[in-house]
């Protein structure tokens, strides 16, 4: 064998170890987090119907309301990542912490909205009058723990951007277990109801966020980083937030869209709506998985002037997301027999969701790629150029699944539209990645 090929065999052998490396425990920090919410469900479940209704509205607003500010942990890895690889790591660290700076001043921004105005926003949900009182109750006490959720955000981001994926994972880990320790003897032991409940999660993200906290203040002294507040530097994090917030938000309009639309087919397509957006966000937790190795390494490989690393790097993700997304379709085939009965016995229902389920399938190839290229240009901080293309996804997606019932079709027909909107997306990803004008090197950008 020539020198070429065992050289190219050895450059993705190290692509797969660092992508390997980063994504396993990525994968697992992101489903412990929405293992919070299902062990809540589960202890408030046997409290009676109207408290889980009323959890089921106040934990739809709080996850809108932290996922919005996701850019913390996005815009902070990658602007981290590239400090990194341009071997400043006082910098990078005091970068980790002006975002987290930002995540507090957000956090305490949030409880001053959510605190007077929470029977408002539960109202609009249109809650019974009796699951109404446990959700402001459930909302106003967590709502005291966002900023702290904020700052695990922007925390993890920091670490994510120093290519550590494993503590997240073990912060994660050990919050799930206290939350669920907390939420039991809180409920049960001392008879506080749904809000013993809130009261628990609130202690457990804020331990979470001591335990960041620590982590982050460690590197700081150790690398001579300044933990007073940078009003420059957090005012620059912001306005690097922007495109990204302008991106979820986009992304969330996508989904609530195709919810709406779900709901006007009738009762038996949104219950499968339901199961499979559920079944389509556990395969997007492994694809951004993928997805977060590559904001790290791309990020620290551009800081370090290395763009035909970041090339190699980015093409080699590419492949795992290929790969991936066809293992996952075929898993979601084969395995259907056994999971959908686990999620309903209705058989009208089991109708509506079969055909969509193999749509889903069908598309999981092109959603593999498009979270990997999302990653690698949020590593590379080409936020501007992501919020415009998923402004673009969403106008050619709404008229679309709007016309779903008007054109007669129905839950296959909505996520075949799901599958156009992520091939929209697939098309301007890609052509930003094959012009290159992605690829700016330096510590910053």
């Amino acid at each position: 064998m020539t020198q070429a090929p065992l050289a190219a065999k050895a450059t993705r052998r190290r692509h797969d170890r660092e992508i390997v490396a980063l994504a396993v425990p990525a994968f697992g920090a992101l489903v412990a987090e929405p293992l919070f919410v299902m062990v809540d469900s589960a202890i408030i479940g046997h409290l009676g119907t109207s408290q889980l209704a009323g959890l089921a509205i106040a934990a739809a607003l709080l996850t809108t309301a932290v996922s919005v500010f996701v850019f913390l942990a996005y815009a902070t890895t990658a602007a981290v990542a590239r400090r990194v690889g341009a071997g400043d790591f006082r910098a990078a660290i005091q970068q980790g912490l002006d975002g987290i700076w930002l995540a507090l001043l957000l956090g305490v921004a949030v409880i001053a909205v959510t605190l007077p105005t929470a029977p408002w926003l539960v109202g609009l949900f249109g809650a019974s009058d009796t699951a109404a009182p446990y959700a402001v109750t459930y909302l106003r006490i967590s709502s005291l723990g966002i900023p702290a959720m904020l700052v695990v955000l922007a925390a993890t981001g920091v670490l994510r951007g120093l290519q550590d994926t494993r503590t997240p994972l073990y912060v994660a880990v050990g919050g799930f277990g206290v939350n669920a320790a907390l939420n039991a003897v809180f409920v049960y032991g001392f008879g506080l109801g749904i809000a013993g409940s809130a009261w628990g999660t609130v202690i457990a993200q804020c331990g979470m966020a001591a335990v960041y906290l620590v982590v982050v203040v460690r590197g700081a002294r150790r690398h001579g980083a300044s933990l007073r507040p940078d009003p420059a530097g957090i005012r620059a994090g912001a306005q690097a937030g922007v495109p990204l917030l302008v991106r979820t938000l986009s992304i969330r309009a996508v989904l609530l869209i195709a919810t709406a639309v779900a709901a006007r087919l009738g009762d038996a397509d949104i219950a499968a709506h339901q199961i499979i957006l559920s079944l389509w966000s556990l395969t997007a937790f492994a694809l951004d998985a993928i997805a977060i190795a590559g904001q790290a390494i791309i990020g620290r490989y551009l800081g370090a002037g290395d763009v035909r690393g970041a090339r190699e790097a980015c093409r080699r993700m590419v492949q795992w997301g290929v790969v991936s997304g066809v293992v996952f379709g075929v898993v979601l085939v084969l395995a259907r027999p056994l999971f959908v009965p686990l999620f309903t016995g209705d058989q009208v229902v089991r109708d509506a969701l079969v055909p969509a389920l193999l749509v889903v399938a069908v598309s999981q190839p092109v959603s593999g790629v498009v979270f990997v290229l999302d990653g690698v240009l949020m590593g590379a901080g080409d936020g501007r150029y992501l919020a415009g293309a998923m402004v673009v996804t969403l106008a050619v997606f709404a008229p679309v699944a709007w016309g779903v019932p008007s054109w007669g079709g129905g839950l296959t027909a909505l996520w075949w539209a799901m599958g156009l909107m992520m091939a929209v997306r697939l098309v301007t990803l890609w052509v930003r990645a094959r012009s290159g004008r992605w690829l700016v090197t330096g510590a910053t950008r």
